[in-house]
């Protein structure tokens, strides 16, 4: 029990508590998900289709009447609207995961001055859309908490020798657009704390999609870990309940980096 009398399972708990994660249908944003409903969130998935956002909450586990809706955070009419359309669907969020993420190919040798700059229209969604739920918080007098997803590659450079040959350069607008939601949540946790309402980010280290990675790349990626292995999606489930429970209810403005040592070296 915590010296309030407050057990650990308690700390823990998320029923009762409503969490909208963007891109919950992706490779990290399911595992994400489905930690949320574990730990008994109703949770609401968004993505740029909303019938796939819906198939996607149809596999959560877990106690809640969990949807999907529509939301895509690079166009600002869109998040209002998929916001409208979370709070009509589920009356409330507790909850925000700022996961989504439009990925951008081109490495510092060929991407264009409009490529690197639309990549930063990432960083521009998780800020409204954290604004929509401080103001929603605010309003129904209650706390909110913000995780947004950053990155080891937004506290450290990329290895040139891990892609030679292989794959592009880990791109330098990624490296950008990650430094910046890093920084931006320090911030916003600044100016919110006094309205309740926590921002902290999860930065992944190398969590590559091994359905999709080149092999190559991630033997060499594997050879930079100090653990000389891939994470694996549920490998972030407990930092991510952790993050949005009472658990930490102390912590704002923090990083937690979740990458096997890599920035430790």
């Amino acid at each position: 029990m915590a010296e309030d009398g407050t057990s650990v399972s308690e700390l823990f708990d998320l029923s009762g508590k409503v969490a909208l994660v963007t891109g919950g249908t992706g490779y990290l944003g399911t595992a994400i998900s489905q930690a949320l409903a574990e730990a008994g969130a109703r949770v609401v998935i968004s993505s740029r289709d909303r019938e796939r956002a819906k198939a996607a909450a149809a596999k959560l586990t877990g106690q809640g009447d969990h949807t999907g809706v529509e939301l895509d955070h690079m166009v600002s009419d869109s998040i209002e609207s998929g916001f409208l359309e979370v709070i009509a669907a589920a009356g409330q969020v507790d909850i925000l995961v700022n996961n989504g993420n439009e990925a951008q190919g081109n490495d510092w040798t060929d991407v264009t001055f409009e490529q690197f700059a639309d990549q930063q229209k990432n960083v521009a969604g998780y800020f409204t859309l954290a604004r929509m739920v401080r103001n929603h918080a605010v309003e129904r007098k209650a706390g909110a908490n913000v995780v947004m997803l950053g990155s080891m590659y937004g506290q450290v450079a990329s290895y040139p020798d891990a892609y030679a040959g292989v794959s592009v350069a880990s791109p330098a607008g990624y490296h950008a657009l990650k430094g910046g939601i890093i920084h931006l949540t320090r911030h916003l946790a600044v100016y919110w704390a006094a309205d309740g309402v926590r921002v902290n980010c999860l930065s992944p280290g190398p969590f590559p999609n091994m359905e999709k990675a080149p092999g190559e790349m991630v033997e060499r990626l594997c050879e930079k870990s100090p653990m000389k292995r891939m994470g694996k999606p549920h490998e972030l489930k407990g930092a991510i309940v952790f993050m949005v429970s009472e658990a930490s209810s102390y912590m704002t403005g923090q990083n937690i980096t979740i990458d096997g040592g890599w920035t430790a070296w």
